[in-house]
């Protein structure tokens, strides 16, 4: 899914919540970050889910690799 108008970012993420969360495109897109936050939180310990930053989805997304 390489979309030249989209950043590199956005297209990881929707891999990992494809992965993750079983997400089809249209429910990537129609998703808030607070719908990726809360999904992505059920995957580390509930009393680190406050602590959910950018360095624990980079955690997830190089232990869920795209392709």
């Amino acid at each position: 899914m390489a979309d030249e108008r989209l950043g590199p970012a956005a297209v990881t993420l929707a891999g990992l919540m494809a992965r993750v969360a079983g997400w089809r495109p249209d429910d990537f897109w129609a998703a808030t970050p607070a719908d990726v936050r809360a999904v992505l939180a059920g995957w580390i310990d509930a009393g680190d889910a406050a602590r959910f930053d950018r360095a624990a989805l980079s955690a997830m997304m190089e232990q869920f690799p795209d392709g």
